[in-house]
Parts: C-alpha cells; structure tokens; sequence
C-alpha cells in the first residue's frame, strides 16, 4: 500500500493596528509546533502595542499533545503581555482536545459566525463529583 504524503505545515501571517492573525493549515504536531510558538512569540515581541492575537485554526488537520503544549506556551506569552489570545474557526476536534485537557477557558474561541466564547480569568469551581477522596485510613 503506497502512504499518501502529509501536507506540509503552513503559517501565514496578516498583521493591522493592534492585532495579528496567523493562520495555520495542515498538522499541528511535533514537527511544526515550534514553528508556530517561534512565530508568536515574534510577533508579541515585534508590536509592543498589541491588543489581539488570533490563531486562524480553519485550516488545520490535526492536532497532537505537542500541538496543545504550543498553544499553551503562545498562551502564557500573550497573558504576561495583556494580549487576548483568540482561536477562530477551531475545528470539533481541536475543541474536544481542549475540552477534555480542560484547557478551553484559557482561549477566546470565535466560530467565524461572530459569536466568541470568552476566555475565563479563573477557573470555574470543581464539581463535587470529582473531588478527591482520600485515602482509607490506615489499619492496625
């Protein structure tokens, strides 16, 4: 069976007053997760005056843990800036990643139809569901 060849990674960048916007097409992995974080951090240093940073994510494929760790570290940096971090068009599956990792509200998410969900500045409360339980006393 022939292996179809990946499309390379792409980033391109459109900057304006106070925003840029990368956009990203094809996997967000190991190979190309330090291109994208190189590239952001470029951009926050390059405009001290920048408000928004918007991560275009229409166009990408795939998304792995070195990927989120990425999108993590880009976040840090915007935060310790003021800059809003924000993912347009996250496909379902980079929204299930963020979900599952409980990373989403660190993200503002924009679905291209102009409703964003807002990052949140804390943490929501833990569910008592899921709190720990300790363990079993010691017996003796």
């Amino acid at each position: 069976m022939t292996e179809l060849p990946c499309p390379p990674f792409t980033l391109a960048v459109e900057a304006g007053p106070g925003a840029v916007r990368l956009c990203l097409a094809g996997d967000l992995d190991y190979d190309s997760t330090e291109e994208l974080v190189e590239r952001a951090q470029a951009c926050l240093v390059a405009d001290p005056g920048l408000r928004d940073l918007f991560l275009d994510c229409s166009g990408l494929r795939l998304c792995d843990s070195t990927g989120v760790s990425g999108l993590l570290l880009i976040h840090r940096g915007t935060t310790s800036r003021g800059v809003a971090l924000h993912l347009e068009n996250a496909p379902a599956f980079l929204r299930r990643i963020l979900d599952v990792t409980g990373t989403r509200r660190l993200f503002v998410l924009d679905g291209g139809g102009g409703q964003a969900e807002q990052a949140e500045e804390d943490p929501p409360p833990a569910d008592a569901r899921y709190q720990a339980v300790p363990p079993p006393a010691p017996s003796g």
